[in-house]
């Protein structure tokens, strides 16, 4: 399928890049982008193929939020169609919080307002060390209520509290000590940072690394009382699963032929 503002890319290895493809627009979200975010994902749910997600981005920002027009078409529509809007936002948001596989965002260059918002809904976030972050939906007049709850979530109350109000710019470090960024690298070493966060959950079996995350989402969200009863529950269920008893004898297996190989050289 052809999209117009996202470029996909498949690797052999079950890696799929989903890279934002409006740089003559500063990658900026519009409609035709939130639609298209939602169709991929539905897509990349169901392929078995495509075990990890890099989000990436083309040109030399990242994301400058929402598209300047965007916004201003929906400041003259009547207050149903603006609500309308912004729920297609928040589908696309939740849409990509709640994608089962993990997603790594590829940072090279500036995220602002919603692109932050993007970044908040990622699993882990590579930032090149010369980025660029801000929240400056207040110097429109606006406010970031539709990535709001994402970035509270991701910030936590108190480190929210520093960026949420006053568009000030914060560096690639400051994203980082504040919780939005995970990993700060060199620009030139963006890429090889970002396949090696990948490579890591292509060591892992597929289906448990699903799961863990649908439960760290669950965990995250729930009363402490429905947290044990279903940790324990899900627990339970991998025990029982196919791909944790290949994995378990795989790994006996595995210490046994090393055991024997320490024996047959203490041996000699």
């Amino acid at each position: 399928m052809f999209y117009e503002t996202l470029r996909i890319e498949n690797l052999e290895s079950g890696i799929t890049t989903i890279s934002l493809d409006r740089p003559e627009k500063r990658n900026a979200i519009n409609s035709q982008m939130m639609d298209e975010f939602v169709s991929i994902l539905n897509i990349l749910e169901k392929d078995t193929e495509t075990r990890v997600v890099i989000l990436a981005a083309i040109g030399r920002t990242f994301c400058a939020g929402g598209d300047l027009k965007w916004m201003q078409d929906q400041a003259r529509k009547p207050r149903q169609a603006k609500i309308d809007e912004a729920t297609r936002l928040a589908k696309m948001l939740e849409r990509i919080d709640n994608f089962t596989k993990p997603i790594i965002a590829k940072v090279n260059g500036p995220a602002y307002g919603g692109g932050v918002g993007l970044l908040s809904v990622c699993d882990i976030v590579v930032a090149a060390d010369d980025c660029q972050f801000a929240l400056t939906e207040t110097r429109l007049g606006l406010i970031p209520a539709t990535i709001g709850p994402y970035v509270v979530r991701r910030l936590g109350e108190g480190a929210a509290r520093q960026v949420f109000m006053n568009a000030k710019s914060f560096s690639a470090h400051e994203a980082q000590r504040l919780g939005l960024v995970s990993q700060v690298v060199n620009s030139r070493q963006l890429g090889d940072a970002t396949l090696e966060e990948a490579d890591a959950f292509l060591r892992c079996a597929p289906g448990a690394v699903s799961e863990a995350k649908q439960l760290c989402l669950y965990l995250s969200r729930s009363s402490q009382k429905e947290q044990v009863a279903h940790s324990v529950e899900k627990l339970a269920d991998r025990w029982e699963s196919d791909e944790a008893q290949k994995a378990i004898a795989s790994f006996f297996a595995q210490m046994g032929a090393k055991e024997q190989m320490k024996n047959a050289k203490a041996a000699d």
